[in-house]
């Protein structure tokens, strides 16, 4: 496989509900874990739910890193997908010890494609999907 990235999937619990509803926190949360897993931060959206919860979504040069928490269990959920030099792993450590996760399970995927799989001519993509368009899937 030629791997263009690492995506992480990681469900955590036993955190801190103060924690896992604390917009601020996770806001640096996030940045801290951007800074150690050497990634390029271009955009940051946190949103507060009501009555509890927070979803947190960091655009990055590298990808993307995406937390969403469930503060009446103690449980969050990431996705982390990095591509180039960036280190996911790493990223993932500073979110598990900053909400204090007891315990995490994770699931890595490498991304890419394999090497008898032709790289697409645009031409050739525009031309399918043209005929995609035409199809309904419902």
């Amino acid at each position: 496989m030629k791997q263009l990235g690492i995506h992480l999937v990681v469900d955590a619990w036993h955190s801190p509900a103060e924690l896992l509803n604390d917009t601020e926190h996770i806001r640096q949360s996030l940045m801290d874990a951007i800074a150690v897993g050497k990634a390029t931060l271009i955009d940051l959206c946190v949103h507060q739910f009501s009555p509890h919860g927070v979803t947190a979504t960091a655009t990055l040069a590298e990808s993307h890193i995406a937390i969403h928490t469930w503060p009446e269990l103690g449980y969050f959920a990431a996705d982390l997908f990095f591509c180039g030099d960036g280190n996911p792993h790493k990223a993932i450590e500073i979110l598990q010890t900053s909400l204090q996760a007891k315990q995490m399970k994770l699931i890595e995927i490498k991304r890419g494609f394999e090497p008898e799989m032709e790289v697409q001519d645009p031409a050739r993509s525009n031309h399918h999907a043209k005929r995609l368009a035409h199809i309904n899937f419902s």
